[in-house]
């Protein structure tokens, strides 16, 4: 883990606050270019936009996609507070980044090296370099303090 990555994962870290302050899952992601420039941030936006692809990785990868105008992000990084899902991994690798740097492992639905391994298959034509870890207890502590709050607000309201 370099001090490099740390500092992204800090940015995606603060997305994913805001995002979970607007109460969506606390998941936030940054893209960069192969010059260390920032492409695009974004926090989870599947509620407030009704939208189930919303994701951060998928946000940044649409913002940054239009930003150079090419749907295809070659040699860039892609940083995510937490292990992406199936759609977030394949559409990484529809896209062509070079690396993914995630924070912590998504024991449910994480598709890069918990369940499937999409990132770096051998049955694709792509694979991602992967780095993980980055953070970790960072990220998975504001996933989890977001929904013990979630469980208690509900027991509340019971």
């Amino acid at each position: 883990m370099s001090e490099q990555d740390e500092i992204w994962m800090r940015i995606a870290l603060e997305a994913a606050a805001k995002a979970g302050e607007t109460d969506e899952v606390p998941i936030g992601a940054c893209l960069i270019d192969k010059d260390g420039n920032l492409l695009a941030v974004a926090g989870n936006r599947t509620i407030t936009g009704s939208d189930p692809t919303a994701h951060a990785e998928i946000l940044v990868l649409r913002a940054a996609a239009k930003k150079i105008e090419n749907y295809r992000l070659i040699d860039a990084v892609i940083y995510s507070t937490i292990e992406p899902c199936a759609m977030c991994a394949g559409a990484l690798v529809n896209a062509r980044i070079k690396r993914l740097v995630y924070g912590a492992k998504d024991e449910r639905f994480g598709a890069v090296e918990t369940l499937f391994r999409i990132c770096d298959s051998d049955s694709l034509n792509h694979r991602i370099e992967i780095e993980s870890g980055v953070l970790a207890d960072g990220c998975r502590a504001l996933m989890q303090k977001f929904f013990r709050e979630k469980r208690s607000a509900k027991k509340l309201e019971s």
